[in-house]
């Protein structure tokens, strides 16, 4: 038995090969500088590593829910900033900004004309004290209905459709008759008013009444009715009253009732109802229509006042004022005219409605204060000087 060598095998060599022997290792000299750029090289790859390492992240996998409340959240944020731009005023004058307004004509659009007539079609009918046209369109018992062009038609109750009382209430009433109405009362939930003719009536009653007793206008009264104070007469529908004082024989004045009388307007107030007449008054005017601005008139001198005197002309009295007395200066009233002395004077003013007349003898002076130096002189040529003064007084009559 023979002893084996086992690295026998290894030191066989294949036919027909050479023998290759090892080169010896090489020991490598590394330099101070070489090792630096090895260190750099090293510290700039650890760098991208951790840039790669940074840009490079994970990516996690969200819940279905955590994505909506980050989409909520995301829309909140863009709708605070949109709110901020509009909150924000627009600035025309920034530089580089071409923003034009430019109004578009849409379904909502609508001109100014077609908005009024809207409002106009909308608007109530029938205000408190309104005058209105209507026409009757239904009548009951009670009373009638009048179409005043509104939502809903005006009522108007059986005691205010006349004067006094209506008996044969729908014969003087007929479906379609044209009539003028006022507003008493404002339209109610369901949209209708109250309206009145009555009250028309007696509303044109006070316009004409203070009309005439402005122009000094003399009427004729049936007396219908007398109490403590005096008369009772109907005027137009409204009720006059003549006090004891003012009737020109006022002891048996209950005779009067049923008797017609000329009067005059005294007072006439509509706000209080109130309308007072007078007969005496209606005597004055009458004289007072028979006279004229510039006349010469002769009166006894009847009071003497602080203001001027009071001259008697044959039932009606003129005012001779201090101021219309003399263009001199005087002292005391009584210097020139006393009490039953007849004078005379000029007609300077006539007021129908107040029964005033207004006299003055300063225009018969030929001088300022002639009348204090020279009165009988002024007096009895007064006839001669007062036609003078005519062009005065008719450029005045002229001039109303």
């Amino acid at each position: 038995m023979g002893v084996s060598n086992k690295n026998a095998q290894d030191n066989i060599q294949p036919k027909g090969s050479k023998k290759e022997f090892k080169k010896p290792l090489q020991v490598l000299h590394i330099s101070k500088k070489d090792t630096q750029e090895i260190q750099n090289e090293q510290t700039n790859s650890q760098e991208e590593i951790k840039k790669e390492n940074i840009v490079i992240k994970p990516q996690l996998i969200k819940d279905e829910s955590v994505r909506e409340i980050e989409d909520t959240n995301e829309n909140i944020k863009a709708f605070d900033v949109s709110q901020q731009d509009l909150n924000k005023p627009l600035n025309f004058s920034e530089q580089n900004t071409d923003f034009q307004l430019e109004r578009t004509v849409d379904e909502f659009d609508f001109d100014e004309s077609a908005f009024l007539e809207a409002l106009n079609a909308n608007e109530p009918i029938g205000a408190t004290g309104e005058t209105i046209s209507g026409k009757v369109i239904a009548i009951e018992s009670d009373g009638l209905y009048v179409d005043i062009g509104g939502k809903a038609p005006g009522y108007m109750p059986k005691k205010e459709c006349g004067l006094g009382v209506i008996t044969n209430f729908k014969e003087k009433f007929s479906i379609g008759l044209e009539m003028e109405v006022l507003v008493i009362k404002e339209q109610n939930a369901d949209g209708m008013v109250t309206v009145s003719a009555r009250a028309l009536i007696l509303r044109q009653s006070w316009e004409k009444v203070s009309i005439s007793a402005k122009n000094g206008e003399l009427i004729d009264v049936l007396i219908n009715g007398f109490n403590r104070g005096g008369l009772t007469c109907d005027v137009d529908g409204l009720r006059g009253f003549i006090p004891r004082s003012q009737l020109n024989d006022g002891q048996d004045y209950q005779s009067f009732v049923a008797k017609t009388l000329k009067v005059a307007f005294l007072e006439v107030n509509p706000e209080s109802r109130k309308l007072v007449l007078s007969e005496k008054k209606a005597s004055l005017v009458s004289k007072l229509t028979n006279l004229k601005l510039g006349q010469l008139i002769e009166g006894e001198v009847l009071a003497v006042k602080p203001y001027g005197f009071f001259i008697d002309l044959g039932g009606a009295s003129g005012l001779l004022h201090q101021s219309s007395l003399t263009n001199g200066s005087i002292r005391s009233l009584r210097e020139i005219f006393r009490e039953g002395e007849i004078i005379k004077a000029l007609i300077s003013e006539i007021d129908l409605e107040k029964g005033r007349i207004g006299l003055n003898t300063a225009l018969l002076e030929n001088s300022a204060g002639e009348l204090i130096i020279d009165k009988e002189k002024v007096m009895q040529e007064a006839t001669e000087r007062a036609l003078k003064t005519k062009a005065l007084f008719d450029k005045k009559e002229q001039d109303k």
